[in-house]
């Protein structure tokens, strides 16, 4: 049994579910996610909730998506309802960030500034410098981003440099010793 899949997923006010064929199509103040559906577990709508159960009991692939859907679902009820985001700090000597339009101007020790292009559905604001706050509706897309842009300078855990988000701490290590 499926802990996370037994409990419906609420469908708060303002936001309106339909499942048409095998795709679940969810609209609300900050867009509209279409999820598709997978074929081994039931999605019904009723009383405002979204309930999910897995078709055949005796299938373990049924029950491990049991679950997964489950979360899937809830997360696009989330975004649409409230959204996600994610925030970056950008730590080094002369490390900063701006936005040009829909692209992110980086300056991170190259010898040339990183431009990365944000995907369409995800917004950015400059919170200072060295600081970006990601926002999206759909969480995967929202994640892919942020994992890209962190990829052009990986914290490194000897001067504790790279990009970051806000609030991780990187193991220290001792440099080299005489």
């Amino acid at each position: 049994m499926s802990k996370i899949g037994k409990n419906p997923v609420n469908i708060p006010e303002g936001v309106s579910a339909e499942i048409s064929g095998a795709t679940l199509k969810v609209k609300g103040k900050l867009g509209e996610l279409t999820l598709k559906l997978n074929p081994l577990v039931e999605v019904k709508i009723a009383d405002g909730k979204i309930t999910v159960a897995p078709k055949d009991m005796g299938n373990p692939a049924a029950l491990v998506m049991w679950g997964t859907q489950r979360a899937h679902i809830a997360n696009a009820v989330a975004g649409v309802s409230k959204g996600f985001a994610k925030e970056l700090e950008f730590k080094g000597v002369g490390y900063k960030v701006a936005l040009k339009g829909n692209t992110l101007d980086m300056v991170l020790g190259f010898s040339h500034n990183v431009e990365y292009k944000l995907p369409e559905g995800v917004k950015a604001e400059i919170v200072s410098p060295t600081e970006v706050k990601l926002t999206s509706a759909n969480k995967e897309i929202l994640g892919v981003a942020a994992d890209e842009i962190r990829k052009y300078r990986m914290p490194e855990p000897y001067k504790g440099k790279g990009i970051l988000y806000k609030g991780e701490r990187i193991r220290r290590k001792e440099g080299k010793k005489k």
